[in-house]
């Protein structure tokens, strides 16, 4: 199947070959804190509480976050590979040219945050809070985003390739012109009008049967 990455133009991070370590955890964070031009990596990062910090061109390795909140965080240009965000606390963060890869992601909370050119790759997002999102240019691929919550986000050229939603939330989330057909959708949460232009595959309808209010005769 055409991986849709392509078809959505979404801009990779700018990020040098070559960058020094960074060593900033070693302290306490403080809010509005600003970072550029590193790699962090085999880290685990611990009881960080700061708001409106900002990374630029940095790179995350084998990073594991735990008891960490970084709300209003502002990411430009920046790659989380391998790293655990799991119940990280987001909230209203923007991002821009960011990656992640093989990164787990379970309860993460990014609701109201703002997306632009992101990329989800291999990712573990069950659970996550995308509520009222805000998002542009963003794909999420080979990816579980199951019993995540999509509560009224918005969607402009978004795309969904061979991802779990099984159970995934997305009352208030128009889906028009997003193709689910590569996605596992039992018990995806939407209304009529969320479904309205979405894009699925004939087996797909099934699932929406009850939704419908379809009896299916065998």
């Amino acid at each position: 199947m055409e991986d849709k990455k392509s078809s959505l133009e979404i801009i990779s991070p700018n990020l040098p070959n070559e960058l020094d370590r960074l060593t900033i955890f070693d302290k306490n964070i403080q809010s509005e804190d600003s970072f550029t031009m590193g790699i962090i990596s085999n880290a685990l990062v611990e009881n960080q509480i700061a708001e409106h910090v900002s990374f630029e061109k940095i790179i995350f390795k084998n990073v594991t976050f735990h008891n960490v909140s970084l709300k209003y965080l502002d990411l430009v240009d920046v790659r989380f590979e391998n790293c655990d965000l799991s119940n990280m606390d987001l909230r209203e963060s923007v991002l821009h040219k960011v990656e992640m890869v093989n990164c787990k992601m379970v309860g993460t909370n990014m609701s109201e945050s703002t997306l632009r050119n992101v990329q989800f790759d291999n990712c573990n997002g069950s659970y996550a809070l995308f509520r009222f999102l805000n998002c542009k240019q963003v794909n999420f691929k080979n990816s579980s985003l199951c019993n995540a919550d999509f509560y009224k986000a918005k969607f402009l050229k978004v795309g969904f390739n061979n991802t779990n939603l099984q159970q995934t939330g997305m009352s208030g989330a128009k889906l028009k012109g997003i193709d689910l057909s590569s996605c596992k959708l039992e018990g995806l949460g939407v209304t009529v009008d969320d479904l309205d232009g979405c894009i699925v595959s004939p087996e797909q309808v099934m699932s929406f049967s009850n939704l419908l209010g379809l009896i299916i005769k065998s």
